[in-house]
């Protein structure tokens, strides 16, 4: 288990949810990439990723897909692409990435709570 933190501290970081709305292949990297762009409403905009999913998921199954993502990182250059948000994902059986994503239609840009 990693060390305990208060409520405050979690509080820094911003989770919300968004639309992916464009999802591509992206094999410059050494590992194989989807570069995402996801709605998160209004107030954030559309943001870009990179996520390493194609073992689980082929492009065109996550347009329109609800997931969560950190959007108050830094900015970070993965390859060809500046990241603005890390997507998060659970590891499969195999170490594989599977997306956080609501169970149900929730508005772009919700806040986690």
């Amino acid at each position: 288990m990693k060390d305990k933190i208060t409520y405050s501290e979690f509080l820094k970081t911003e989770i919300r949810v968004g639309t992916i709305i464009f999802a591509e292949l992206n094999y410059k990297l050494k590992k194989p990439s989807i570069i995402l762009k996801i709605d998160f409403g209004k107030e954030v905009g559309v943001r870009k990723s990179s996520a390493q999913l194609t073992k689980n998921y082929k492009p065109e199954q996550l347009i329109q897909k609800q997931i969560a993502a950190v959007i108050n990182f830094p900015q970070k250059q993965i390859g060809n692409l500046i990241s603005e948000v890390l997507v998060l994902a659970f590891p499969d059986d195999s170490g594989e990435p599977i997306l956080f994503s609501p169970d149900k239609k929730v508005a772009n840009g919700r806040e986690i709570y």
